[in-house]
């Protein structure tokens, strides 16, 4: 907000451009040329922009018309992915050039997530006897990393997901204990989501001035 009160999160410019043009243009790149969006609030105005730029013969839409969560849409969209052994999962708000061909599934995991290195959004400060002994603004966290909202899923994920629910709360945690979550780290590539109006003018201006190319 503001600039999602009238268009979805996914049509809003960076870099002169709606952020799913730059996610097309991210996967194109990889080779995948066929999209399947998942929408909710406005979606008809995504429909409309897929056309005006030519796309419609490569997305195809499974529109919810209350909130399912992430499994829920997912397995909304089933029927959609029935023909395809796997599929990337993208978040609607992730700007990044990861290389999504490195994603892959060992053995007899379900699905294989994207981490990057996790960085603290506040500074840490370590203290002793009441008095600061060193400060780092916003650092990386040693051994902790961050879901990066990408993602390479087996169909056969599909027919366990729920009608409404999440998939990092609610099939992820199961998916780990059974051995079947994967993942790749990544640590030099670009890579923001636009959760917070600091973000979009940050990411606006990497785009603007070429820090990401794609």
């Amino acid at each position: 907000m503001p600039l999602t009160k009238s268009i979805p999160k996914t049509l809003v410019s960076v870099g002169g451009k709606p952020i799913l043009y730059w996610q097309i243009k991210w996967l194109e790149s990889f080779g995948i040329n066929n999209f399947v969006l998942l929408g909710g609030h406005k979606a008809d105005k995504i429909v409309k922009y897929v056309k005006s730029i030519g796309y419609s013969d490569k997305f195809k839409f499974s529109i919810e018309k209350e909130p399912l969560g992430s499994a829920g849409a997912l397995r909304k969209a089933s029927s959609l992915l029935a023909n395809e052994e796997k599929f990337i999962l993208s978040n609607g708000d992730n700007i990044t050039d990861i290389n999504v061909k490195k994603l892959h599934l060992p053995g007899k995991t379900l699905c294989c997530i994207s981490l990057k290195p996790y960085r603290s959004r506040a500074g840490i400060a370590t203290v002793k006897n009441n008095l600061v002994t060193s400060f780092e603004e916003k650092p990386v966290l040693k051994g902790y990393w961050n879901n990066m909202g990408v993602s390479l899923i087996s169909n056969k994920l599909l027919k366990y997901l729920p009608k409404k629910g999440s998939l990092e709360f609610d099939i992820y945690p199961k998916l780990i204990k059974q051995k079947r979550l994967a993942c790749v780290t990544f640590s030099n590539n670009y890579h923001r989501a636009v959760d917070t109006f600091k973000d979009y003018q940050e990411i606006d201006k990497d785009l603007q001035s070429g820090i990401l190319r794609i």
